[in-house]
């Protein structure tokens, strides 16, 4: 199965749908990522907050895949923003990968207390033209923080990676990133799994004879987000890539759009500190 590409404002082409690694300890992760990767994802998301980059890297030397065959995602550590620990961290996070270039390097959080955003996206700005890194975006950004990166940097960012779900649409910041040019990325797709087992999805995915891991995946590949799920279930990791062979309607895509309710269940990216 082909997973369809987005293009990003600088023309990269980034694989809609991804594979996550939150939370999968580091000698725990090889073998999740050589599963997806043998599955057939071809693009991988850590952060260095996540501890795991050592054994993400271990996975893509074993996978006997080429280096430009799969897309490499990881992010900066909150405690590192700032321009020159900026620098540090992503050398740090290269040589943990034993990659010499990532394809995407994104800033976890604004942490808007500490001010240091807008210096450390010129720093990401530096990498990319430096070319250690093929695309550079932000996480958890909120319009405020991108407008001013976008007044105060050089670029806008490639990617806004935000919590994003049938509970917390984020129909606006979407259409915001849309008219910047930023591909909008969800994180906890399936609501932290607690949509799972609701009753709409549960109901479009009997009609479909599918999992309702499935139809929320599909709903977000109709919205056109990149998606990035998460399992070390073999059988979980091989079912979350089969959602490009079936299509929802726009009835079914409303009414799963229509249980926005605006509900985060991790941290708000105006007050969260780290």
């Amino acid at each position: 199965m082909t997973v369809p590409g987005i293009t990003l404002n600088n023309g990269l082409r980034m694989p809609q749908l991804g594979f996550g690694v939150w939370q999968v300890p580091d000698d725990a992760v090889t073998d999740a990522v050589l599963e997806a990767l043998n599955v057939g994802y071809r693009s991988i998301d850590t952060a260095a907050a996540y501890g795991n980059e050592t054994g993400v890297g271990q996975a893509l030397r074993r996978s006997g895949l080429e280096r430009d065959e799969v897309f490499v995602t990881t992010k900066l550590a909150n405690p590192d923003q700032g321009y020159d620990s900026t620098l540090r961290a992503f050398d740090d996070s290269a040589e943990r990968l034993g990659v010499e270039v990532v394809d995407l390097y994104l800033m976890h959080w604004p942490l808007p207390r500490r001010d240091l955003y807008v210096s450390t996206w010129k720093a990401m700005e530096r990498l990319y033209a430096e070319g250690r890194t093929r695309a550079i975006g932000v996480c958890n950004f909120q319009r405020p923080h991108l407008e001013r990166v976008l007044d105060e940097g050089g670029i806008a960012p490639m990617v806004n990676q935000i919590e994003l779900h049938p509970l917390l649409v984020q129909e606006e910041l979407r259409a915001f990133d849309a008219e910047n040019g930023i591909a909008t990325e969800a994180w906890s797709p399936l609501g932290s799994g607690r949509l799972l087992d609701h009753p709409l999805v549960e109901d479009i995915a009997r009609t479909h004879e599918r999992t309702t891991a499935q139809i929320l995946l599909r709903w977000h590949v109709h919205l056109g987000n990149v998606v990035i799920p998460k399992s070390v279930t073999p059988e979980r990791i091989r079912s979350n890539f089969e959602v490009f062979d079936f299509t929802l309607s726009e009835e079914e895509v409303g009414r799963i759009t229509a249980l926005d309710e605006g509900r985060r269940f991790g941290p708000d990216p105006d007050t969260f500190e780290g």
